[in-house]
């Protein structure tokens, strides 16, 4: 029998909006831990990045939240990055508009007075990083004395990244009697003193991830020149049906996008800046395979199902080895080998190599051109037995 969202008590406005994304079935992770979250239970999922849980907690939230009084929210999601709080609030924040509850994000980085501004108008459902809400604390714009459900996310970054000493001292500033959602990738360690100490009887879920190995991927890592790097990008476009390129920032997600579109590869980038529909839209020609070439932030592709990607391309490489996965992961689905390349200029080298390394990958960074004609079928070259 399949499992639906209506099945899992969210409310029909909630999966109307969800269908009109093209989500209609629960990830394993929702599926799990919806009922016991609507049910009020400290939860404790193990699942990790690209598993769905945002909407595994998001829907719950947005579903019971209460609205909330300035400065006083309601739910509090802390998460350990910038990029990670944009996620959340750029996933649920569309969701709350058909509940009327407003989701906003805090997060260093980011001028504090529009925060704070934010906070007077009413944040029902805040998404913030520790440092930021010790700041906003300590300014008195903030308050967390109303808060009745606590999300962690990624509680195990968060430990990585030492981060423990603000989230406890934040846990402590919560008032009342609440519901705790933690979510991570692992459970021992900082993470484990967590769960012990600070949910009460919690629900345990496991998802094992389906993201592939690194050992179901082929990985080609070429070494370009500036001038000739979007030639390279679009013949490697060229010789398959439907490329994903990722770029570090929006704007050189846009204008990868046009130099491909000069090229002759049809491409539209997808980010938070751009409306809605036209992310809608490039998502559902590229799923459809209209759109060849799909031009993607780190922060936009998270959670995205995208299926049947033939090859994915850093186009910029990736800030860390998780980033490598996270991004890699999108290609070799369904038992399907995929291809990852990795576009490398001269001073980028020791960067990859370090990133090769944490993955366990040792493979050459091989020179190319892009007149050359291995570029058109890249499963079928064998770096190893070109490299010098």
């Amino acid at each position: 029998m399949t499992v639906t969202f209506d099945g899992l008590g969210i409310k029909p406005e909630l999966t109307a909006a969800l269908s009109g994304q093209g989500i209609t079935e629960p990830f394993p992770i929702q599926a799990r831990t919806i009922g016991d979250v609507l049910a009020g239970r400290d939860v404790c999922g193990k699942a990790k990045t690209g598993s769905g849980k945002t909407l595994a907690f998001g829907l719950p939230l947005l579903q019971q939240t209460g609205r909330s009084e300035p400065g006083r929210p309601r739910a509090l999601v802390l998460v350990p990055t910038r990029e990670l709080a944009l996620q959340v609030r750029d996933v649920l924040a569309p969701l709350g508009t058909v509940v009327d509850r407003r989701v906003a994000a805090f997060y260093g980085g980011a001028p504090m007075e529009r925060q704070i501004a934010a906070l007077r108008r009413g944040a029902d459902l805040a998404v913030a990083t520790p440092g930021r809400l010790i700041d906003l604390d300590h300014r008195g714009a903030i308050s967390l004395a109303d808060v009745d459900t606590l999300v962690l996310d990624e509680a195990d970054r968060m430990a990585d990244m030492g981060f423990m000493p603000q989230v406890e001292w934040l846990l402590r500033r919560l008032e009342r009697s609440h519901q705790t959602l933690l979510f991570s990738a692992t459970l021992d360690g900082d993470v484990n003193y967590l769960v012990r100490h600070y949910l009460r009887d919690p629900v345990q879920h496991e998802v094992t991830s389906a993201q592939v190995t690194v050992e179901e991927m082929e990985h080609r890592f070429l070494a370009v020149h500036q001038l000739d790097k979007v030639k390279v990008a679009a013949a490697v476009a060229r010789g398959v049906e439907k490329t994903l390129f990722f770029t570090r920032t929006k704007r050189g997600a846009d204008r990868l996008a046009q130099q491909l579109e000069k090229e002759g590869v049809k491409a539209a980038p997808i980010h938070g800046d751009l409306p809605q529909r036209i992310r809608e839209r490039a998502l559902r020609d590229f799923s459809l395979g209209r759109l060849p070439a799909l031009v993607a932030t780190d922060v936009a592709a998270r959670g995205l199902d995208i299926d049947a990607v033939d090859v994915v391309v850093h186009y910029d490489p990736p800030e860390d080895h998780k980033g490598y996965l996270h991004r890699s992961g999108r290609t070799a689905r369904a038992g399907v080998e995929g291809i990852v390349v990795t576009l490398v200029l001269w001073d980028q080298v020791l960067e990859v190599e370090r990133i090769q390394k944490r993955v366990g990958l040792r493979v050459p960074i091989v020179e190319v051109f892009s007149n050359d004609e291995r570029l058109s079928d890249l499963a079928a070259w064998k770096p190893d037995e070109d490299a010098a």
